[in-house]
């Protein structure tokens, strides 16, 4: 089931959607074992999917952390992912000259929460005609972010942007989700989507490597469909414990499935 572009902001109106695989592309085969068993679920639950992977991760803790295999080597693998299952790609830039490259392989491109007031990188993703997640800020409300919408929209105003709430900072280690975002952005007239993982981050440990609690990953997300987020955004990995980037907070593959049927549930009984 391909989720058309060009509709995305009518999908809330009959389910979810989902943005969901690896953190990082770690390989071709991974990407691809983890891009069929999400599509197959999607497909039998009818939610429409946008495979996820970042092609580079820039943002990390200490500087011998896990960045990549190569751009242009994970930007095909995202691209022939999204041909072999016949679903949408979502990946993140970092700078501005990353816009047009990753736009050349990709359907979506995303802003890192940390640089969704950074004008020039939203006009260069704006310019490329691609969908645009913006991920919140964990230091803005969702009020505050109908200023990135405005900057994507001054350049393109046809593009079509999301909104994705990835919690709020809280004290130097930690994140707490505000549910009223979702709402407030909501009234941008954008998808609003919940990042499940990543709000459940446990930033800045003394170890360098980011902590997480995915226990607490169905919690956020049944929360967030009942107040009537557009999509969901997962992080999931076969083996958490030895991914490359982000282990700490994302969901077993092998449970991805039971959380999806009962959040199904969730979105059926309020609509």
């Amino acid at each position: 089931m391909k989720l058309k572009m060009t509709k995305l902001a009518n999908y809330q109106k009959d389910n979810f959607f989902l943005m969901a695989g690896p953190c990082a592309i770690e390989g071709r085969d991974m990407a691809f074992s983890i891009a069929e068993k999400i599509s197959e679920m999607c497909l039998k639950l009818e939610i429409p999917l946008i495979f996820k992977g970042s092609y580079r991760k820039a943002n990390r803790t200490k500087a011998d952390s896990f960045t990549g295999i190569g751009d242009e080597k994970a930007l095909k693998i995202l691209e022939e992912v999204g041909k072999t299952f016949g679903v949408p790609t979502v990946t993140d830039i970092h700078e501005t000259h990353e816009a047009a490259m990753a736009a050349a392989f990709v359907d979506v491109l995303q802003i890192p929460a940390f640089l969704c007031r950074q004008t020039e990188l939203l006009e260069a993703a704006a310019k490329t005609g691609k969908v645009i997640n913006i991920k919140k800020g964990q230091f803005l409300s969702g009020a505050s972010m109908g200023f990135a919408i405005e900057k994507i929209k001054s350049v393109n105003p046809e593009i079509q942007g999301i909104l994705t709430d990835r919690g709020n900072s809280f004290g130097y280690s930690d994140l707490i989700v505000d549910y009223r975002n979702l709402v407030h952005m909501a009234n941008f007239g954008v998808p609003v989507v919940m990042d499940c993982t990543h709000s459940l981050q446990k930033p800045n440990q003394t170890s360098g490597v980011t902590g997480g609690d995915p226990k607490m990953i169905s919690t956020i997300a049944k929360a967030a469909i009942a107040v009537g987020a557009s999509g969901l955004f997962i992080e999931t990995h076969p083996d958490p414990a030895t991914a490359k980037s982000d282990g700490a907070n994302m969901l077993p593959l092998d449970q991805l499935e039971e959380l999806l049927k009962n959040l199904v549930r969730v979105r059926e009984a309020i609509v």
